[in-house]
């Protein structure tokens, strides 16, 4: 059971890091927000990968 609280936070950490550049860096340019919001999510997917995978 921790294991799915540890990677239910990890997911509430990448939203919470999406909306926050969003809101700070975005607010108006489409493309910019949509490329950032890849990056992000591609970043927390290979720490993930890299750090967090077990088995």
């Amino acid at each position: 059971m921790s294991r799915q609280v540890a990677v239910a936070l990890y997911v509430v950490a990448m939203v919470v890091v999406i909306v926050g550049v969003d809101f700070l860096f975005f607010r108006g340019q489409f493309w910019g927000r949509l490329a950032a919001n890849i990056g992000i999510v591609f970043m927390f997917m290979a720490f993930y990968l890299l750090f967090l995978r077990r088995g």
